[in-house]
């Protein structure tokens, strides 16, 4: 096997990597509804089972075996492999939807058995009828389950074979990322080098002068000459002029570009200014296949092209949007204008010399003799990338380590530029060195992903920004846009679909992915039930609805049919409770049905994990039954005055594990609903807000005790708020040491106003006794010494 032939079987070569440049906008922009796509798929799959003939099975024999022979042989390239895999994989999608073959055929039949009872025991014999039947379903259920089983045993043997061919696939790409090859550390490569590209370029100059050799073919070009020149002037316009028209159109519609509306605007000004010279580029390919420039090397350098623009426009657009000109834009780092100019500069640089590492991926594989020192041509392209990478590096890290100076809590931003920055130089420095030895391909595999990498995160960066100012700019938030929830989570919405194509630049091969994804769109098995993400959007979906539908029973009940019935407030809110909890219980219940979890599967490993659970959650449980029996019961109810323990005040809120008590102090205090049902409560206002007040009042000794108790019981009638019946009553408590005591003991209409009555009491109590001359006394004390004579003579001590 020569050199030509290893490197065109090499797994991921310049060609893959641009074809990965290519697909990053694409898959970023569609992995969402590729994904949903597929689920609905998935979904919707058990309704279009295709029924699998005998010929089909005849064709999957073929297949398989001569995929057998081949991954047996281990001869073929890798081109081919893939193309094998492509179409074992179709056919094992073809066996995963036949699995489900007769589903529903098959339940109604094992149903049928189950209401014919279990078999009998030994001995037992069982009646002749039933017998019979059982064995006819028995009969019919094998028979409509050999589909499936067919199936199953396929899709396996698919599997198996799929993995082989991956791993035939994996040793090969480990083997070329160890291929040495002629390293430029040996001068003696140089000459044969430069001499293999001369002839290539004397080649591509014969392809030229042949496309123009006859009459007939010059007559084409004459004929094609008006569209051809259409199709330059239009090119070379757009190449030329369109970037300066739209700066200045953006110009004329944005006066002021430091708002939201404007840097949103202007970012999607800049892609339509890198998007137009694309459609330039696509015309000068057009005019050069019109004018008859055909072979093998001239229209791989034609279709070079676009990806070559692609680049180098890109990289131009990304480093403006990272790097900008002006201060009119969010700015990934905070640096000086002329800093940011040679950043930019080294950003087209890189794409340049991709660019050039490009060109040379095409020598490499439509010229003769190329192969053998592409590793010397490489190396200057890969050695001057990594200067490049290494001072860009440099440049964020200096950036970066200036923000973290002086700052205590260092940004999670900062410390991520940080490490991609000394991640940056270490590549730098290794790629060059990898090429200069001869190991060609492991050096393209690091240096050329990770500045691709480096244009996908910055791509990121300001699709970040952008949706930033797309909600300032709609909400009328710009100070605290890039804090608030929603461009957040857009955010990793972003970095998470980027995801894929982050491996599909580091070399992840597609069918790897796709391989991932079957196989997390075949959900999991626990206990015997495979849970998909089908299950899981289908559950959520159902349970949404049956949420929704809930919440408006109980809008109905609170707003309409509960305000004409007599019920009180707490009973009010136990039904509100209660139909909330059951119609969560029956949503759940329906989601789990429609959503096909087995949860019979799932009762070995639900009571493995019970008893551990019943001790972790006991408190939990008991506050869950406390608070069902509060709600059932109604000890207490929403606006009573309760006290329990220290606590007392009003119960605002009964949840299912707590109640929200609000003190007198306005303060929240959240009780265990266990506390309530096995502790000691009062409650206030039961059964009705009837309460008595006491008010303690004392006067002076050898004042008239019948007159105070007139004038008390007299203050006590008065008040609105106390009941003639029962009536107040004036007790005499008895003698105090400083004061005749009295209580005024009544009952009052809404005990809710206990304090402000107390208080009004206590108001017309020091009225009336300044009115009628009655003292109220206060503790007065006489300190008499025993020997006063002793204190006097006493010598002060020394």
């Amino acid at each position: 096997m020569n050199r030509s032939f290893e490197a065109q079987a090499s797994l991921i070569n310049m060609k893959e990597l641009t074809s990965h440049m290519k697909a990053v906008s694409f898959h970023l922009f569609f992995s969402l509804l590729v994904s949903v796509t597929l689920l609905l798929g998935a979904a919707s799959a058990q309704n279009t089972r295709a029924t699998l003939t005998a010929e089909d099975y005849a064709q999957w024999e073929r297949l398989a075996s001569r995929a057998e022979d081949v991954i047996d042989r281990a001869l073929a390239s890798t081109g081919a492999l893939e193309a094998l895999r492509d179409q074992i994989d179709d056919a094992r999608t073809q066996f995963s939807d036949g699995r489900l073959a007769n589903a529903a055929r098959i339940a109604t039949l094992r149903d049928q058995i189950a209401a014919l009872g279990p078999e009998p025991a030994d001995g037992i014999t069982e009646p002749e009828e039933i017998a019979t039947r059982r064995a006819e379903l028995a009969a019919q259920l094998r028979a409509q389950e050999a589909p499936g089983f067919a199936a199953t045993e396929a899709f396996q043997r698919a599997g198996g074979l799929i993995g082989e061919i991956d791993q035939i696939i994996a040793s090969r790409q480990t083997e070329a990322f160890f291929n040495l090859e002629r390293g430029a550390i040996n001068v003696a490569n140089w000459l044969p080098a430069i001499d293999a590209l001369n002839k290539y370029s004397d080649q591509v100059s014969t392809e030229v002068e042949r496309a123009f050799d006859t009459e007939t073919e010059r007559a084409a070009l004459r004929s094609n000459s008006v569209p051809i020149a259409l199709y330059l002037i239009v090119a070379a316009v757009l190449l030329l002029r369109a970037g300066r028209w739209i700066e200045r159109g953006k110009a004329a519609l944005l006066p002021s570009q430091d708002t939201p509306k404007g840097r949103a605007i202007s970012f999607f000004a800049s892609f339509i200014r890198m998007a137009l010279p694309l459609v330039g580029l696509i015309l000068i390919g057009r005019a050069l296949e019109l004018a008859g420039l055909s072979g093998i090397r001239l229209t791989a350098l034609i279709d070079t092209l676009l990806p070559i623009g692609i680049a180098i426009l890109a990289a131009r657009w990304l480093g403006i949007l990272v790097f900008p000109k002006g201060d009119a834009h969010r700015v990934v780092l905070d640096l000086d204008a002329s800093v940011r100019a040679k950043a930019r500069r080294q950003t087209l640089g890189l794409a340049l010399l991709y660019s050039v590492a490009t060109l040379l991926n095409v020598l490499q594989n439509t010229g003769e003799g190329v192969a053998e020192y592409v590793s010397v041509l490489t190396f200057p392209v890969i050695a001057l990338a990594g200067i490049v990478l290494i001072r860009l590096a440099l440049t964020v890290l200096r950036a970066a380590r200036a923000a973290a100076e002086g700052n205590e809590d260092i940004p999670v931003l900062t410390r991520a530029l940080r490490l991609i920055a000394k991640i940056v130089i270490i590549v730098g420095i290794t790629a060059p060195a990898l090429s200069l030895v001869g190991y060609s391909t492991a050096a393209h595999l690091l240096i050329w992903p990770t500045i691709i990498s480096l244009g996908l995160w910055a791509l990121l960066a300001a699709l970040q920004s952008l949706i930033e100012d797309i909600f300032a700019w709609v909400t009328q938030r710009d100070e605290d846009a890039g804090d608030a929830l929603i461009p957040t989570l857009i955010g990793i919405v972003l970095w998470v679909l980027a995801t894929p194509v982050f491996a599909l630049i580091w070399g992840v091969r597609w069918a790897t992915l796709t391989e991932l994804w079957s196989s997390f769109l075949n959900g999991v098995s626990i206990g015997g039930t495979v849970i998909s993400p089908t299950n899981f959007i289908t559950f959520a979906i159902v349970f949404a609805i049956g949420y929704t539908i809930t919440r408006l029973l109980q809008g109905v009940l609170r707003n309409s049919v509960l305000p004409k019935t007599r019920l009180d407030s707490g009973g009010k809110n136990a039904i509100l409770s209660g139909a909330g909890y059951i119609g969560f219980f029956i949503a759940a219940l329906v989601a789990i049905t429609l959503a096909g979890i087995d949860l019979s599967g799932l009762a070995i490993v639900a009571g493995a994990l019970s008893v551990g659970i019943g001790f972790g959650l006991q408190t939990i449980v008991s506050n869950f039954v406390s608070g069902i029996i509060l709600l059932i019961e109604r000890p207490i109810k929403l606006g009573d005055w309760i006290s329990v323990g220290s606590v007392s005040g009003y119960v605002r809120d009964i949840s299912v594990r707590s109640t929200r008590i609000e003190t007198f102090d306005r303060q929240d205090v959240i009780v265990p609903n266990a506390d309530l049902i096995a502790g000691v409560v009062t409650n206030y206002t039961l059964g009705n807000t009837t309460g008595r007040v006491i008010v303690p009042v004392g006067v002076a000794y050898g004042t008239d005790t019948r007159r105070v108790e007139g004038i008390l019981k007299e203050i006590a009638e008065s008040h609105p708020m106390v009941l003639l019946n029962p009536g107040p009553a004036v007790v005499f408590q008895g003698f105090g040491a400083d004061s005749l005591d009295f209580e005024i003991r009544a009952f009052l209409r809404d005990v809710n106003w206990m304090m402000s009555v107390k208080s009004d009491m206590n108001h017309s109590i020091a009225e009336r006794f300044v009115k009628e001359g009655i003292e109220i006394p206060f503790a007065q004390r006489d300190v008499w010494l025993r020997n006063p004579e002793a204190l006097s003579t006493q010598e002060p001590s020394s």
